[in-house]
């Protein structure tokens, strides 16, 4: 078949991956001369721990599976099977992470409580003071501002691949699709993987998507000069991921971190620099630019658990994904004409999640 992926995110990459994978010609379009949305924008984290049972994380499961495979054949995508320590600092948060032990997903998660002394053992950057922490053996990370590249360069290879970069669609039909520079792509299959890009086009073949959108603020540091060796989440973290039962945490977050719905994630980069975040903000219109406070305590909370003050921050910016309305959706998909598909609305679960989401695509498409 020939098929025409539009988006350059990871979402659209990995349809693209799967599409070449199955012997299949591909034609990826992206308007911008890079990906620049959320795929970039985010922390590369490989997220298992949080994700609601069922599919949720089965399909986070088969995703941490996938990536593992990508990136013994792509190393430059950056995979590391680092897993995650979420830091509990106070009994209650020691109380939560004890009951995501006794769930019957925690021995697929690889989920294990650690005492202080354990962690550091595992994780020797944390210097800081805390009781425990939840260790979650499948997690990892990938390198998020090179992967989709080494990708690309991947699949180019194959000689079944073009990477059309520059290229916003105008017209989507069955059979085809055109772009602003009056080329018509003539396919068998048509994926839209927009990502955060819910109009124009997208608001055309489909104006009621279940959809919302979410804005974040993350940063980066300058290098720690020890390796951080596990992704590391706070105990707020337990009140944003559906897996956790958080009702036992009654004590309220800091003022700026309830305001913005914080958590603390926390992962470093090969150059050795800190991706720190994040917040949530979910009522439209959102700011245009990026707040100091959250950033505060960003820095205090990642200093505490650290030990040691935090690498300055080098780079701040925001990023928007598109969520389901529903929580218990993975992802939306769905086919506004026939041989067009349309997958959106992944929320913070993007980038653990594609392999998987566009396999399912895949099976489903008849790839």
């Amino acid at each position: 078949m020939r098929i025409v992926i539009v988006g350059g995110g990871v979402l659209g990459t990995m349809h693209a991956w799967w599409a070449i994978e199955r012997g299949h010609q591909v034609v990826h379009l992206e308007r911008e001369a890079e990906a620049r949305g959320a795929s970039v924008r985010n922390f590369g984290l490989v997220w298992v721990s949080g994700r609601l049972d069922g599919p949720d994380v089965e399909t986070a499961l088969r995703a941490r599976e996938l990536w593992e495979g990508i990136g013994a054949a792509v190393p430059g995508v950056g995979f590391r099977p680092a897993g995650s320590l979420t830091i509990c600092r106070t009994e209650a948060e020691v109380e939560v992470a004890e009951g995501a032990l006794r769930e019957a997903s925690a021995g697929v998660r690889g989920l294990r409580l650690l005492s202080r002394a354990d962690a550091r053992a595992l994780n020797p950057a944390l210097g800081g003071e805390f009781l425990a922490a939840l260790h979650c053996e499948r997690d990892a990370a990938v390198e998020s501002r090179v992967a989709l590249p080494a990708l690309r360069a991947h699949m180019a290879r194959s000689g079944r691949y073009t990477w059309l970069p520059g290229r916003e669609v105008r017209d989507v039909a069955t059979g085809s699709v055109r772009d602003d520079h009056g080329d018509t792509h003539e396919a068998d299959q048509v994926v839209l993987a927009t990502g955060a890009w819910l109009g124009g086009l997208v608001r055309e073949l489909a104006p009621s998507l279940p959809i919302r959108k979410v804005r974040l603020q993350m940063a980066q540091t300058a290098p720690l000069d020890q390796p951080l060796t596990t992704a590391v989440a706070d105990g707020d973290s337990f009140r944003y991921y559906p897996f956790f039962r958080s009702e036992g945490l009654t004590e309220p977050q800091a003022p700026i971190a309830a305001e913005h719905k914080m958590q603390l994630l926390m992962v470093q980069r090969l150059d050795g620099g800190l991706t720190i975040g994040d917040t949530h903000e979910y009522e439209h219109p959102f700011g245009f630019d990026v707040v100091e406070p959250p950033y505060d305590h960003l820095t205090e909370v990642a200093s505490a658990i650290l030990g040691r003050p935090l690498p300055r921050i080098v780079r701040r910016w925001a990023g928007v994904y598109a969520q389901c309305l529903d929580p218990k959706a993975v992802l939306h998909r769905s086919q506004p004409l026939p041989g067009v598909w349309l997958v959106t609305g992944p929320g913070g679960r993007g980038m653990t999640g594609s392999p998987a989401m566009a396999e399912q695509t895949a099976e489903e498409a008849g790839w």
